[in-house]
């Protein structure tokens, strides 16, 4: 479909190429076991999961800090969970999960199968909001970081996705069209909808069978990316 347009595709990092669910359970249950936080990881990831999403919106959107991010959305599950838990252990926790999350290198299926395809016939970026402290290190220690020519996250540009900013800061580094890119990520709102905005093509990974939309075409694993690029 794209194949005789596109010359750079431009990936999410998170929930799309880096399975951030998967590595953030194991993260949790390594940090609540060592620091013997007496929670059911199932109860604690049934609230955690939602509120980090919540969370993540709002500092997407510049209401909150990164490190109001980090404390708020760990404060906010063992409130609901009437686990008490001191400032001083959460911002420990905060710390220790950051430090521990990157050393889990799950990735979703087929994704190096699918960037070991993509590579011959194009040049393959990077666009996310996580934080440079730690997306180096995903990227680093999945062993994917060779496959991207251009990584540009949310602290570099001074802005998040979808804020246009960061998209046009990702094609100049490219040193591409818009018309020429298309971008590929889990998030409606962050990656389809922001990049649409600027111009570039889309395509919407969407493992987790959210409700279909008219945006663009909608994938369910990365091997589909083939049927299109």
């Amino acid at each position: 479909m794209y194949k005789e347009i596109v010359t750079d595709v431009f990936f999410d990092l998170d929930h799309t190429l880096w399975d951030f669910e998967k590595n953030s359970a194991l993260t949790f249950a390594k940090i609540l076991e060592e620091h013997q936080i007496k929670v059911d990881l199932n109860d604690f990831l049934a609230v955690y999961v939602p509120a980090n999403l919540a969370y993540w919106k709002l500092y997407r959107e510049e209401k909150i800090t990164k490190e109001a991010l980090r404390y708020q959305r760990l404060k906010s599950v063992f409130d609901v969970l009437k686990h008490p838990v001191s400032d001083d252990t959460i911002n420990v926790l905060a710390e220790d999960y950051i430090r521990h999350l990157s050393s889990f290198n799950h990735l979703f299926p087929d994704t190096v199968t699918v960037l070991e395809y993509l590579r011959p016939k194009y040049r393959l970026h990077i666009i996310t909001n996580g934080f440079q402290e730690i997306q180096d290190k995903k990227l680093r220690n999945a062993n994917i970081q060779g496959y991207f020519e251009q990584v540009i996250n949310s602290e570099m540009a001074g802005v998040k996705k979808p804020n246009p900013l960061i998209f046009e800061m990702a094609l100049a580094k490219a040193k591409t069209l818009k018309h020429r890119s298309i971008m590929i990520g889990d998030s409606l709102e962050a990656d389809i909808q922001g990049a649409l905005a600027v111009g570039l093509h889309t395509l919407h990974f969407n493992p987790n069978k959210e409700p279909k939309h008219d945006f663009c075409k909608m994938i369910h694993s990365l091997s589909e990316i083939k049927d299109y690029l």
